[in-house]
C-alpha cells in the first residue's frame, strides 16, 4: 500500500472518531435530577418579581401527581438564584418541589427583612406556582417553609401569620429581634451600611419607629407561634458570627414558645456551624426534611444528637 493511500485511510479514521466522540460524550453525560422553572409574579406592591420553582426532572405535563411544596425565602442580600444551590438534587430524591421567590420588601428587594407585604406574598406562593404552571398539582396538605438567616426570620413570621397554610417549617440561624439586630450591626463589617438599609426598609430606627421593628420580629409573635400548631424546627449555632447572639435570638424564641405552651410542636437544634451552613444539601438539610417525611428517614443528623435533651442539642 502506498504511503499516500495509508495517510488517506488514517485521515478518514480520525475524522470518523472525531465525529463520534461528541455524541458519545453527550450520551454518557448524566441526566439532571431536577429542573428549574422561572416564573413571574406581581408582588404586594405591584412590582414584577421572579420565583424559581425546583421540580424533580421526571415531573412534567405528562406525569404530575400531587406534590409537596417547600416555600424557601432567601437570606439577606442574596437572591433567589443563590438559594437554589442550597437544595442540590434533594427535590428529586424526596419527590417534592421548592419555590424560591425573589421577594420584595417595603422599599428593598434583597433586604425585605420580614415586611408584612412580603409575608403575604410568601403565603400566595402555592397559588402563584399553580397559576404559572398549569400542570403543577400541589398537595395542599403538604406545604412547608424552610429558610435561613433573613429567610428563617420570614419563615417564622409565615408560621405566625398563616399557620393554616403550613404542615411544617424549619428556620435556620434566624434573627428574631429586629431592634437588637439594628444595634448588633454596629459590630459587623459594613454594619453602618446595613443600618442605613434597615432604616430605609423599615422607616426609621428602633427609637423612632418601634412598631415597625416589632412587626418584623418573630419574638413579638412568640405566642402566636406557640399556639399555631405547626411543627417547627429552630436551628441555631453557638458560633454564628453573623447573627452573633443566637442564644438571645433563635434560642430565646424557642424558650419563650416552650414557656407559653410546653406542648408546642417545636424542636431546637443547636450546634457550632458557620452561619446557615447547616442548611445545605450536604449538611443537615436532608435530616430536617426527613423529619417532615420529605426525605427517606434518617436516624440522626450527620453530627451526634444528645438524645437525653428534649432540645435536640447537636454536639
Amino acid at each position: 500500500m502506498s504511503k499516500t493511500k495509508r495517510l488517506t485511510i488514517v485521515g478518514a479514521v480520525l475524522c470518523a472518531v472525531a465525529a463520534v466522540l461528541p455524541a458519545a460524550a453527550l450520551a454518557s453525560r448524566p441526566a439532571r435530577a431536577v429542573r428549574v422553572l422561572a416564573i413571574s409574579y406581581a408582588s404586594h406592591d405591584g412590582l414584577s418579581r421572579r420565583a424559581y420553582l425546583i421540580l424533580p426532572a421526571w415531573y412534567g405535563p405528562k406525569r404530575h401527581p400531587p406534590i409537596p411544596l417547600v416555600i424557601s425565602p432567601h437570606g439577606r442580600g442574596v437572591g433567589a438564584r443563590t438559594n437554589i444551590r442550597r437544595w442540590g438534587d434533594l427535590p428529586a430524591l424526596g419527590g417534592f418541589a421548592v419555590i424560591n421567590p425573589e421577594g420584595q420588601g417595603r422599599r428593598l428587594a434583597l433586604f425585605s427583612w420580614g415586611d408584612p407585604g412580603e409575608i403575604r406574598d410568601l403565603a400566595r406562593m402555592p397559588r402563584i406556582a399553580e397559576h404559572a404552571v398549569p400542570w403543577l398539582r400541589i398537595d395542599p396538605h403538604r406545604v412547608y417553609a424552610f429558610g435561613g438567616s433573613m429567610g428563617g426570620q420570614e419563615t417564622l413570621l409565615l408560621v405566625a401569620r398563616f399557620p393554616r397554610l403550613l404542615a411544617g417549617a424549619a428556620a435556620f440561624d434566624a434573627p428574631t429581634n429586629m431592634a437588637a439586630r439594628y444595634r448588633a450591626f454596629d459590630h459587623l463589617r459594613f454594619g453602618d451600611g446595613l443600618q442605613r438599609l434597615l432604616r430605609r426598609e423599615i422607616g426609621g430606627t428602633p427609637a423612632t419607629n418601634p412598631a415597625g421593628y416589632e412587626t418584623r420580629s418573630p419574638l413579638d409573635y412568640a405566642k402566636k407561634i406557640a399556639f399555631a400548631g405547626v411543627p417547627l424546627q429552630i436551628w441555631w449555632s453557638t458560633r454564628d458570627t453573623t447573627v452573633s447572639d443566637q442564644r438571645h435570638e433563635s434560642g430565646l424564641l424557642y424558650r419563650e414558645i416552650k414557656r407559653l405552651n410546653p406542648v408546642a410542636p417545636v424542636t431546637q437544634f443547636v450546634g457550632a456551624w458557620a452561619h446557615t451552613s447547616e442548611m445545605q444539601a450536604h449538611g443537615y438539610l436532608p435530616f430536617a426534611l426527613a423529619r417532615f417525611g420529605l426525605m427517606p428517614p434518617r436516624a440522626a443528623p450527620p453530627a451526634q444528637v444528645d438524645q437525653d435533651s428534649p432540645a435536640g442539642i447537636l454536639t
